[in-house]
């Protein structure tokens, strides 16, 4: 491998004229007009004449499977569907077998990232032991283990006790750590199969009410603003809960409130419904078109901070049966970034330094990283995505990285190609191959 790699070309954030960028010992180490920067030694020149180079991305909400159910990803595979995609950081949630409520399965899901080597794999503490929501989990051991871990989520099942809730956000600020709810109220959601409304009547599935969501997410912005903690809203699926986050962050203490939008509740909709095909099936569950576009919105706003994939695989029999009895989950990883180019920056909410914003800077802001979404300057890491804007591709999920292949995007044409990753200057993913 070259010890040197000069990206020539390349237009930062998308912006004014290509520049050459020199990047060593992990490192940006140069930054100059094109074709000023003259190679030396042992230097992988790559080509980038027209092409967006960004910080690499940071995904807060993503299920690697490992351990438990290797047979629908690994972290192998999961590490290297997030470098193809863009993605120099990923947080892996807690809802594995056996649970990631202690310091033994966080430090075995760290060292399995450590050695996949693709992405900084960051594991997520569950909030209660088992995710049972019953009384909380190891957070200062978790904290304090090599893993260093500073998310805490019982994604998949919603922190539903109010008292625990308070305690885990009290306890978590002497830990420096977020909270990251799943809202889901589900008393109001027992037997709920897709979005509440008039498709879903008319279909005869069981319907999820937004309020469901809306109501945890204002008593949890509450609680938080009470503790003094900081609370992250996981997958926001509803217009009416951006009008709440937008109401709690402008309150005392709302700066410590922070949401995130997955790429398929910003573009597809409970219209899916009508395939009956299970591979839309998620929770929460595609809304109303009404609710895309506010969610659009309130990405751009920066009412909802960030991008985030909930990439979920599942095995076939998972995904192949009958609606009501599919697993809710889909692919993210790969797709991420081309769906926020079709959803954000084509229509103009978004340029690409607002893709830097909302998929690299918020979330490594939001997690605490150090070395993740910096400034594209000398001297910063060299984690780093090298985007062809004007290319397509057509998405095929048997020829994803992850070993499951449950994309709601099959055989559609999307915009935006990853056609270099750098994780501390090394190359991780190349013209979409890993490596």
């Amino acid at each position: 491998m070259s010890d040197q790699i000069l990206i020539r070309g390349a237009r930062l954030y998308g912006e004014g004229i290509g520049v050459d960028v020199l990047v060593a010992d992990g490192i940006i180490a140069h930054i100059g007009e094109a074709g000023a920067v003259e190679p030396e030694g042992d230097t992988s020149i790559i080509e980038a004449a027209g092409q967006v180079l960004l910080p690499g991305f940071v995904d807060l909400h993503t299920h690697l499977r490992e351990p438990g159910r290797e047979d629908t990803e690994t972290i192998a595979t999961g590490s290297a569907a997030a470098a193809l995609g863009g993605y120099t950081a990923v947080f892996a949630m807690a809802n594995t077998d056996p649970v990631a409520d202690n310091a033994v399965v966080v430090e075995h899901v760290w060292r399995r990232g450590r050695e996949a080597g693709l992405v900084d794999v960051h594991p997520v503490g569950a909030v209660t032991v088992g995710l049972k929501g019953e009384r909380l989990a190891e957070l200062g051991t978790m904290a304090r283990s090599a893993a260093g871990v500073r998310m805490f989520s019982d994604d998949g099942h919603c922190v539903a006790d109010p008292l625990i809730m308070r305690r885990a956000l009290e306890y978590s600020t002497a830990l420096g750590a977020v909270i990251a709810q799943h809202a889901e109220e589900r008393r109001l959601t027992v037997g709920a199969q897709a979005h509440e409304g008039e498709r879903a009547s008319r279909l005869g599935y069981a319907g999820w009410p937004a309020a469901a969501e809306e109501s945890i997410v204002a008593r949890d912005c509450l609680l938080a603003q009470h503790a003094r903690a900081r609370l992250h809203v996981c997958h926001v699926s509803t217009a009416g809960t951006a009008d709440v986050l937008r109401w709690a962050k402008g309150r005392p203490g709302g700066a410590g409130i922070s949401a995130e939008v997955t790429p398929h509740h910003l573009l597809l909709t409970d219209e899916r419904l009508e395939t009956y095909d299970p591979v839309n099936k998620v929770n929460p569950p595609l809304r109303a078109e009404s609710d895309a576009l506010r969610l659009r919105e309130a990405l751009a706003e920066g009412v909802i901070d960030c991008v985030a994939t909930d990439h979920a695989p599942h095995a076939v029999q998972d995904k192949d049966c009958e609606w009501a009895q599919a697993r809710p989950g889909m692919l993210g990883l790969q797709t991420a970034l081309s769906v926020v180019a079709e959803t954000m920056v084509r229509p103009g909410l978004l340029d690409w330094r607002g893709v830097a914003r909302v998929m690299s800077e918020r979330p490594a802001e939001i997690a605490g990283l150090a070395d993740q979404g910096r400034p594209l300057v000398a001297g910063e890491p060299a984690n780093l995505v090298l985007v062809d804007p004007d290319e397509e591709w057509t998405v095929r999920g048997a020829e994803l990285a992850s070993i499951a292949a449950n994309t709601p995007y099959e055989g559609m044409r999307l915009p935006a190609v990853v056609t270099l990753t750098l994780l501390r200057g090394r190359i991780t993913a190349r013209e979409g191959k890993i490596g």
